[in-house]
């Protein structure tokens, strides 16, 4: 699973493109090095969220890259996405493939070591751990857990870990060599005032350590 898994996974949220269409954001980014979308808008009402994670479908196929839809098993199976995201507190990874079938990725969202590990031990893909640092999107977690905890995360669970929370192309080589097998932002890309530089600026940290 590692080798097929993406690393630069965008979360969407409209309200932090600085004024730009998202749709406009997210395919500069795409084409600079993110290789995977998770469409996040909670707010949205199922129809207006299929409409676009089907216009996100069709733009990340262009560029290979993976479309994960936020909880919403329904919307990613009517969109044909890739897979889906769940919250720590949603489905759990078993009952979401049980409707999926084998082939979409699950990933979980997770702030603990046991989280991580009920994620794994129920079929996740991989999950997302963090904040790892401070993040205005994250507050409600609480502090920022560090790097100590995402280095016992990485070695609690078998599937790849991707750290999330404050990540900017400075701190990718801190999360890497904790052995994060990625990253996933949200503001670092949406709220760039060049999302294509910052997009390959983050890729280019994560490249640089195999």
């Amino acid at each position: 699973m590692a080798d097929r898994l993406f690393r630069l996974c965008l979360v969407t949220d409209r309200r932090q493109t600085a004024g730009r269409a998202l749709l406009d954001v997210i395919a500069l980014a795409v084409q600079s090095g993110v290789d995977a979308v998770q469409l996040r808008e909670k707010d949205l009402a199922a129809r207006a969220l299929l409409d676009l994670a089907v216009q996100l479908r069709d733009l990340c196929r262009r560029s290979g890259a993976v479309l994960l839809i936020n909880d919403r098993i329904d919307v990613a199976l009517a969109a044909g996405a890739g897979g889906v995201h769940l919250p720590a507190d949603s489905f759990s990874p078993r009952d979401a493939r049980g409707v999926l079938g084998p082939d979409p990725l699950i990933g979980v969202s997770t702030h603990s070591v046991s989280d991580a590990r009920a994620a794994a031990a129920t079929g996740a893909d991989y999950v997302i751990f963090g904040p790892v640092y401070p993040t205005p999107s994250k507050q409600a977690y609480g502090p920022p857990l560090g790097l100590g905890a995402l280095a016992e995360v990485v070695e609690s669970v078998p599937i790849p870990v991707l750290a999330i929370g404050g990540i900017t192309p400075e701190r990718v080589s801190a999360v890497r060599a904790r052995g994060a097998h990625g990253v996933a932002v949200i503001s670092a890309i949406l709220s760039a005032g060049d999302p294509r530089a910052a997009s390959r600026s983050l890729r280019d940290g994560l490249d640089a350590i195999r």
